[in-house]
């Protein structure tokens, strides 16, 4: 006999379950969510839970409204259950969960059939596919009304439930399976056979799961079966369903990004077909995914490439996209003075520690032997991508603010063909200008506002990449943009900051003369709309001036008087959500400004302002983030000015790292307690790295050894921290206090070389392999750092380093500066304990050289090669496999650079080692010699005397 509830229990259950959903009566809220988890222990909770969701009428005692609540708690608590504890539910609650839950996708409510989804998709992904094979099936025939009487709502609920299957299942489905094959192979042609349904919505949500399967990595039975895809997809062209064409959109776009040349031989009519799709700016949903092919177009080499042709069809339509909506004119036409209204907490977005390295673009490259503190994701261009939550459909975020968000904050249309665009212009350049010129010079000189504003954008967006075309028309075009930064509309105010800081790269690099007329008056411009009356034209200004910054660069610093004093308004005005901008102008010019902020009457200026800020921000408060990073650059700028200033910075990030290491620690004991965010731990390290670098060593040190509770000590529990960020920044601080504050560290190394050993392991990287590289690449800089000073202190952990950093050398699937540091590293180790390494030579000496060789020659290097050399003269006999190499890499360093790192450079060991093996090798020398290259042994004996 199939389970039944008992009705008493059911009543009972069904009431917590409503309780534990009411925000007004906190007290009930609270009893019920207590019971429930008592519930949780009885075997039949989830056989409750199940029988709830799928049974729409309720027991005797609650109404309709009462048992709806009751219904969706009881589903969502489900899917918890199946993601917390699916493998330890009873045997029994699971093949009547399977049995019965399938039902509830068939239910009036489209509120129940999606939490009832939810909890499919869920019991699939932690059960596995194979664990209930007939739940595909069963929802396609339900999909498919295979047997004939399915409600429309049930065929909804079933596509829907397949659709969060795709989603969370996507590796899984793609899976072959022993004697099975792959569930997609099954599932594919389904979804393309309902693409041709009567039903529209059907035909979209077909698609949409295809769409799914073509985001990268695009599954194995998508790419094999592609041809058939397309065909219907290009079938599925001729849709009359709005929905349909976007979805048709989106797949072009999928594609575009992940397989471009299948569509080659389609360009033309894809092209025609996402135009008319964009053009129907009544439907801006569709126009988007549509302005979505040419930004995912405008990428990929091959399909960029093919549309050279098309550049005179596509650019006006997409210049066209960008000028506000009739609504969008009427809501920015609205906007007030409001500078002096204090924001609300909803409006300031999260924010998130970024290092004070991160600043780099994506093709810089930085010393290897260098910290690395983790990587700042920036959207391309000033333009900010959409991203999906993590939410199931039809669940509700706690705190949703979404109505109340700002529109200009969201991925729209206007924003994608404004960076579709860019993407175009930065390619073909001279050709994009001539199509847009016509419409600039129309669009600029218009009498509404929202075409000039438009105008003003396209010349941001195609000004970098058209910038050769562009340049002979700068010198009007940049005045003109100036006199709008006056314009009396914000919105234009705004988005010219942002176009003209697009140019700051030509004029800040202008002859003295241009300088004068064209940056100056942009800088001073952009730096006086950082004090405009509207709040969104300040957070543009200092946006935009933080690229000029940047742009600038060192060209800045003849300024730095003019900018802090700015600035130091600035912080007098700002309400909390611009002040985050505001810090990020203040590093960027203590970046590239450096030591011209160190003038006393810069310093009496700027340092009061952040000290005031500093004390009135909370402990707390995520706004340490950015000052405390913000603070880093300062610090390093500063230099030895910053020493009246440190203390107080530098106990504080004792205390913040203190608070959040014990909040861990009551988290870790007690799982109901809010895990402490790791950002207030890499930003405080941060800090106090540089403010170690910045400092005489007798400030820094006496810091060091004044801090309560004992830095090294919280620094140790730091470095075995599970948040890889933080273990980053624990070992850049490492490196940093064995640099500028070696004897104060000394007494600690015993404890801390042992948690360093254990880090120097490229087999716990498989989480998360990025950032695991750039830990491990830290301790490796921060291991070479100390060996260079311990010396012979060094022997008792020798047996164990040489393994592990030579595995790190051997290793090939690692980040080449991982295997340059682990060589730098062990180099450095042979200074003081190359007697011991000695008898290991001949197995590492051809991975260091390989990697020794890819590194410049800067001081590390030189301390490596000085120990490397030593190794060498202990076991001369175990170079013969690659004494050229050793040799070229002699020849091949620079003789200022040896000589310039006198006694702590290579240049004495090199001389020993040329004349050790001379005298081995006795009068065969000169032959020997001449195996190298001839522009190599004349630079070998030229450099050296032997």
């Amino acid at each position: 006999m199939a389970w039944q509830p008992q009705p008493q229990q059911l009543v009972q259950l069904s009431q917590f379950l409503r309780d534990s959903l009411s925000g007004h009566d906190i007290a009930a809220q609270k009893n019920a969510e207590q019971m429930l988890r008592s519930a949780k222990a009885s075997p039949d909770i989830n056989n409750y839970l199940t029988y709830l969701s799928v049974t729409s009428t309720p027991p005797q005692g609650l109404d309709a409204t009462a048992y709806h609540a009751a219904r969706s708690a009881a589903a969502i608590m489900l899917k918890n259950n199946a993601r917390s504890s699916y493998r330890t539910i009873p045997e029994p609650s699971k093949i009547y969960l399977k049995s019965t839950i399938l039902a509830g996708l068939q239910d009036g409510n489209a509120q129940i059939r999606n939490f009832v989804g939810n909890v499919v998709t869920e019991v699939l992904r932690q059960g596995g596919i194979l664990g209930w094979p007939q739940a595909l099936p069963d929802m396609i025939a339900t999909v498919a009304n295979e047997n004939g009487g399915t409600t429309a709502e049930g065929q909804d609920g079933a596509m829907g439930a397949l659709f969060k299957v795709c989603e969370d299942n996507k590796r899984a489905l793609d899976q072959d399976y022993p004697n099975q094959g792959r569930p997609l192979a099954y599932l594919l042609p389904k979804f393309l056979e309902l693409t041709t349904s009567a039903n529209p919505k059907l035909r979209s949500r077909s698609l949409s799961a295809i769409n799914v399967f073509l985001n990268e990595p695009i599954a194995l039975t998508a790419r094999e079966n592609i041809d058939s895809i397309l065909r219907h997809v290009v079938q599925l062209t001729a849709d009359t369903n709005d929905d349909v064409r976007r979805f048709v959109c989106r797949t072009f776009a999928l594609l575009a990004d992940g397989m471009p040349n299948v569509l080659l031989p389609h360009v033309e009519g894809i092209v025609d077909y996402t135009i008319i799709q964009q053009k129907d700016i009544q439907n801006e949903e569709l126009a988007l995914d549509a302005a979505e092919f040419f930004f995912e177009a405008s990428s990929a080499p091959s399909l960029r490439d093919a549309l050279g042709l098309y550049l005179s069809k596509i650019v006006p339509v997409l210049l066209d996209s960008m000028i506000y909506s009739e609504d969008d004119q009427l809501r920015l036409e609205g906007d007030a003075e409001d500078a002096d209204e204090e924001d609300d907490e909803k409006d300031i977005k999260p924010q998130f520690a970024t290092s004070k390295t991160s600043r780099a673009t994506a093709t810089a490259t930085t010393t290897t032997t260098q910290p690395t503190n983790g990587q700042k994701k920036e959207a391309a261009n000033g333009y900010v991508f959409a991203e999906d939550d993590d939410l199931d459909e039809g669940e509700i975020e706690e705190d949703d603010d979404e109505f109340d968000a700002d529109p200009e904050d969201e991925w729209n249309l206007r924003k994608c063909s404004a960076a579709a665009l860019d993407s175009l212009a930065s390619h073909f350049g001279g050709p994009v200008f001539e199509v847009t010129l016509p419409w600039l010079e129309e669009s600029l000189a218009h009498k509404d506002w929202q075409n000039r504003e438009a105008a003003v954008l396209a010349l941001g967006a195609i000004g970098p990449g058209c910038m050769e075309k562009i340049e002979p028309s700068l010198p009007k075009l940049v005045p003109y943009m100036i006199s709008l930064l006056t314009d009396q509309q914000p919105v234009v105010r705004q988005i010219t900051c942002w176009a003209l800081s697009r140019f700051a790269g030509w004029a800040s690099h202008l002859d003295a003369a241009g300088k004068q007329q064209f940056f100056e008056p942009m800088m001073e411009g952009i730096l006086q709309c950082m004090l405009d009356n509207n709040k969104k034209v300040q957070e543009g200004a200092a946006s935009a001036f933080a690229t000029l910054e940047e742009s600038a660069n060192v060209q800045l610093t003849p300024y730095s008087g003019v900018i802090v004093r700015q600035f130091v308004q600035c912080f007098s005005r700002y309400k909390d959500k611009n002040m985050y901008i505001l810090y990020d102008c203040v590093q960027t010019l203590a970046e590239y400004a450096g030591p011209e902020l160190a003038k006393p009457e810069l310093v009496n200026v700027l340092m009061p302002a952040l000290i005031a800020r500093w004390e009135k921000v909370q402990d707390a408060s995520r706004e340490v983030f950015p000052l405390l990073e913000c603070l880093a650059f300062v610090a390093t700028a500063l230099g030895n000015s910053f020493t009246p200033f440190a203390r107080p910075f530098f106990m504080r990030c004792i205390k913040i790292i203190q608070q959040n290491l014990e909040d861990g620690q009551i988290a870790t004991n007690e799982p109901y307690h809010d895990v402490p965010d790791k950002d207030f731990l890499v930003t405080s390290l941060d800090l106090l790295s540089s403010i170690i670098q910045a400092l005489d060593e007798q400030f820094s040190s006496e810091l060091a050894a004044t801090a309560n509770p004992n830095m090294f000590e919280l620094l140790a529990y730091c470095m075995k921290d599970g948040n890889n960020d933080v273990r980053q920044s624990a070992y850049a601080l490492l490196g940093d206090c064995a640099i500028y504050i070696f004897p104060r560290l000394q007494r600690y190394l015993p404890t801390l070389i042992e948690i360093i050993m254990h880090q120097l392991d490229v087999s716990q990287t498989s989480d998360d392999p990025e950032t695991a590289f750039r830990v491990i690449n830290n301790a490796c800089w921060s291991c070479g750092e100390i060996a260079m000073r311990h010396g012979s202190g060094m022997a008792p952990y020798v047996d164990r380093l040489l393994p592990k950093l030579a595995l790190i050398m051997f290793t090939e699937n690692v980040p080449a500066s991982l295997n340059e540091n682990a060589a730098i590293a062990l180099g450095r180790l042979g200074i003081g304990c190359h007697q011991q390494l000695a008898p290991h030579l001949a197995n590492f000496a051809v991975p260091f050289l390989n990697a020794m060789q890819k590194v410049s020659w800067t001081d590390e290097k030189g301390h490596a090669y000085k120990g490397f050399a030593s190794v060498v003269l202990d076991n001369p006999k175990a170079m013969e496999q690659c004494l050229l190499n050793f040799l070229a890499e002699m020849a091949n360093a620079p003789g200022l650079f040896l000589t310039g790192m006198q006694g702590d450079g290579p240049l004495e060991n090199f001389e020993k080692v040329l004349s050790e093996y001379k005298g081995l090798i006795g009068g065969g020398w000169d032959d020997y010699l001449h195996n190298l290259p001839p522009p190599q042994e004349q630079a070998l004996r030229q450099l050296y005397a032997f």
